[in-house]
This record gives structure tokens, sequence and C-alpha cells, in this order.
């Protein structure tokens, strides 16, 4: 081996030694980017007839577990999934006061039955008291009033989460797209021997943030393309094949939605094209049902089932109290045209209960004459003794059991329950559905604590061989920096040795 071989064999450690440099430099940079994987900067060694030629770059990897990775992107979408639900509900439950749901506690709908019935007791001593007549009023209109802010603020986080929807929708349209346009970049390059380690870092990190808008599973075959399945093995479409279409990156191919302003009487599936929700569609056909998990698989749940059940709830309890006091002789629960809604529960007012809720209110003819709570009768107060002996009780007036609440069937789609009994009295219905609801909220959140103490074992654990180590990368430079001087030292001698061979044949 000649003088000639050693320069050659460090100039290729020199080259290989930027090669370790220019990785570090680009780990270190992403080194808080989410979803980045660690690149490993891989060389071989260079061998000619037997002799030693130094070294080569080889392809650069990615440090990669994918086991854990898979497990993590699994997780994000639980994180994603129950922080939607949890943050959806607590809007909620936040104005039905305290969770306990006891009567008495402040701010319950039971509590404010129990100030209605203990008003209307009182207005049973002192008939003829304006004032006590009036608090009876005002106690029925706090009591109706709470039921219209609770099923405004069902609508209201209903409505957020079909907005939410359609913007989910588009991020998984962006992330779908920008994988397989990076993708047919990585094939080609591939298929060209060259390296692609940054394009699939790229690709990781759009597939992160995917796992965070719904659950997925991911594939890369021999030839560097990945394909993507939703959780029930669907395969959701990264490249567009449509004649004349391109790899582009796009917010509305290849699923598709559309906005819609919701209303108490609109579902889906709806039985008609004027109460129906727009679907979620793949080449024209309905796949919403095949989307879950992320934040898209959240919003459909609470907009279809969780926030319609707390609907039908508010609604059943609305028409109970309505109908019970009616059947004793007092109209004081009406909609706003002064009727008691019918009964069928999966028409919306006036002709059934659903919507009730936003509806309800005391009486217009109460709220101008509080009189009328005792005025015509011969024993002065016989009606309010039966409303508060039946209305409030679990009998009626013959002995026989008090007409349960509407507790199955319910809703626009009759497929909807209110989860508890409804032959109950109409103060413990309202701490029934109280607690109903608080625990669902709970149960998000108890979920959403535990998918995060997972997430962050996972992260943990991927950290050790995926997630860039700063202080790992500072070290690594330092070798390198001691392999460039090393390799420089070579090359300088070898100059040198040159130099003076040449001096000495020119003397």
């Amino acid at each position: 081996m000649g003088l000639t071989d050693s320069l050659s064999i460090a100039v290729s450690g020199l080259q290989a030694v930027q090669y370790g440099m220019s990785t570090a430099s680009q780990n270190v940079a992403n080194a808080s980017t989410g979803g980045y994987i660690k690149e490993v900067a891989n060389v071989q060694s260079v061998v000619n007839d037997g002799t030693g030629g130094g070294v080569r770059r080889a392809t650069t990897t990615l440090a990669s577990n994918t086991n854990i990775q898979a497990a993590l992107y699994s997780q994000n979408a639980d994180v994603a999934e129950y922080t939607t639900t949890s943050n959806s509900l607590s809007a909620i439950t936040a104005l039905q006061g305290s969770t306990s749901a006891d009567s008495g506690s402040s701010g319950t709908l039971s509590d404010q039955l129990g100030n209605l019935q203990s008003a209307l007791t009182s207005l049973t001593a002192t008939s003829s008291s304006s004032t006590a007549q009036s608090t009876v009023v005002a106690a029925a209109s706090s009591f109706a009033q709470s039921i219209n802010s609770l099923a405004e603020a069902t609508q209201t986080q209903r409505q957020n989460a079909q907005d939410g929807v359609v913007s989910s929708v588009a991020d998984i349209n962006t992330n779908l797209t920008t994988i397989g346009n990076l993708s047919t970049k990585i094939m080609t390059l591939k298929s060209q021997g060259l390296d692609t380690a940054d394009l699939e870092n790229q690709r990781y990190t759009t597939l992160s943030s995917l796992s965070s808008d719904l659950s997925v599973s991911w594939k890369v075959s021999a030839n560097g393309d990945m394909s993507i399945t939703a959780s029930d093995g669907l395969t959701l479409p990264t490249h567009n094949t449509t004649a004349g279409a391109t790899d582009a990156v796009s917010s509305t191919w290849p699923l598709t939605t559309s906005s819609a302003q919701i209303s108490t009487s609109m579902s889906y599936p709806g039985a008609s094209d004027v109460n129906s929700i727009p679907a979620i569609t793949l080449n024209g056909k309905d796949i919403t049902g095949h989307l879950t998990g992320g934040t898209l698989g959240a919003n459909i749940t609470l907009r279809d089932t969780t926030l319609p059940t707390m609907q039908a709830q508010l609604d059943s309890l609305a028409y109970t109290a309505a109908s019970r006091f009616s059947a004793q002789g007092m109209t004081l629960f009406t909609t706003s045209d002064g009727s008691v809604p019918g009964s069928s529960q999966t028409e919306i007012t006036p002709s059934g209960s659903v919507g009730f809720a936003q509806d309800i209110q005391v009486s217009q003819a109460y709220q101008d004459d509080p009189s009328l709570l005792v005025s015509g009768e011969t024993a002065g107060t016989s009606v309010i003794q039966n409303v508060l002996s039946y209305a409030f009780g679990t009998t009626q007036s013959d002995g026989s059991s008090q007409t349960a609440a509407p507790s199955t069937g319910l809703g626009m789609t009759g497929q909807l329950s209110t989860g508890y009994s409804g032959s109950q009295s109409l103060i413990a219905l309202a701490t029934s559905m109280t607690a109903n609801q608080a625990a669902t909220a709970n149960t998000a959140s108890s979920n959403l604590s535990l998918a995060q103490t997972t997430q962050s074992s996972l992260s943990s654990s991927l950290s050790g061989t995926s997630s860039v180590s700063v202080d790992t990368e500072m070290a690594n430079i330092v070798t390198l920096q001691n392999a460039y001087s090393a390799n420089a030292k070579v090359i300088s001698s070898v100059q040198t040795m040159f130099t003076a061979l040449l001096n000495a044949v020119g003397s």
C-alpha cells in the first residue's frame, strides 16, 4: 500500500466524518420535532482485492422500533379522542351544579325542583299571598331556565362536534395526500439507490399527526410505498389514481363531507335529506361508521350518540315535569306557544317531546297572573296538594304507579335511551339524569388520564431508541471531530512525505 492509497483512504475517512456530522446536525435540529425519528449514519468498509480501501457511505436508516411506534400512534388516537370528549362534556357538566346531584346541593336540577316543591308547600299555608304565589312561579322559572341552558349547551357542543368532523376530515385528507406525495418521492429515490431517510422522517412525522385525528395502521412495502388503513381494515388511499390527477397535497380528497347547521331534529343517519347529517364518503360510499378513534372518532360519537342521548334525557325530564303537573290540573310548564307536547318521543315539539328542553317555560298565563295557582278552586289548595302528592310522587290519585318517564325509544331515530329507570319521582329523575351525565363526563376524564399515562410510558420507551438525545448527539460530534482531526493528520503527513519525496527527486 503506497502513499496514494493512504491519501485516498484518509480522504474517504474525511467524507465519512462529514456524512456523520451532517446526520448528527439533522438530528439535533429536529430534536423537538414531533414524530421525528433519529437518523443513523451507516458506513461500510471498502476492500479492494483483499486490501483495505477506506470507508464509504451506506444508506441512512431510522432508529425505529416499529412495535413501540405502532403502540404509541394508537395511544395518540386514544388521547386525542378522550381529550375531545372530556372537553366537550365538561362544558355541559359545568352548568349542572354539584355533581353529587343530591337534593339541596347548590345549582342542581333536583335542588331547583326541591325549591319548587317547598314553595308549593308554603303556598298551601298562605294561598292568598301574592309573594308566595310569585315565589312558586320564580322557582318554576329557575328550573325551566336551567333545562333550557343545559339543552342549549348540549346543542352548542353538538354543533362544535359537527364542525370538528369537517375540520378533521380536511386534516386527514391533507395528511393522507402528504404521505402519498412523500411516498412517490421515496419510491423514485429508492429505485435509483439514493438515500431516503429525510423523506421517510417527514412521512412518519405526518403519520404521527394523522394518528391524532384517527385510529390507523400502516405498512411500508419493499418499494418504499406506505399504505394506510382505518382500525377496521378499510384502506384509506394516499395516491389519487383518477385520470389526470397528481400526487399533490389536498384537503378535499380522498374523503368528502360537508358543513351543516345541526338542529335537534337532525341525526345521522337521518330519515330524510331534510333531517340527515352529512355522511363522510370515500368514492361516493358512506364510510362514517368505519372511522373511529382520534379527534374525528370522538366528534362523530359526540354528535351522533353521546350528546343526542343527553338531549333525550333533558327532553324526557322536561316532558315528564310538564305532563305530570298538567295531569293534576296545573299546566305550569308548556312550550312557548302555551301547549304541553304530545306523547311521541320521536317527533319534535309540539307533536312530540324532541327539542322540548330548549323550549320549556313557565306558562305565560301563570307568569302574567301567579294567582291562577289558587284561584277558582273551591277547596283553595286542592290542586296544589295533588301536585305535591302525585306530580312529585311515585303514585297517582287512584293508587296506581305514576306514569313512568320516557326512557327508551327516544330521539328522532327512536334508538336512544336514558340509561336509568323512568319509574321514579320527579326529583329522583332529575338526580338520576344529573348523575348519569356526570358519570359519562367522569369516565371520559378518567380514560384520558389513563391514556396520557400510557402515552407517556410509550414515549419514554421509544425515546431510548428512536428519539433524539441531544447529549448523545453532542458526544458523537466530539468523537467525529477527533476522527476528522486524525484523518486530516494522515493527509497532512502524506503531503509532507510527498513534498520530501519530490524534493529528494528534484535534488
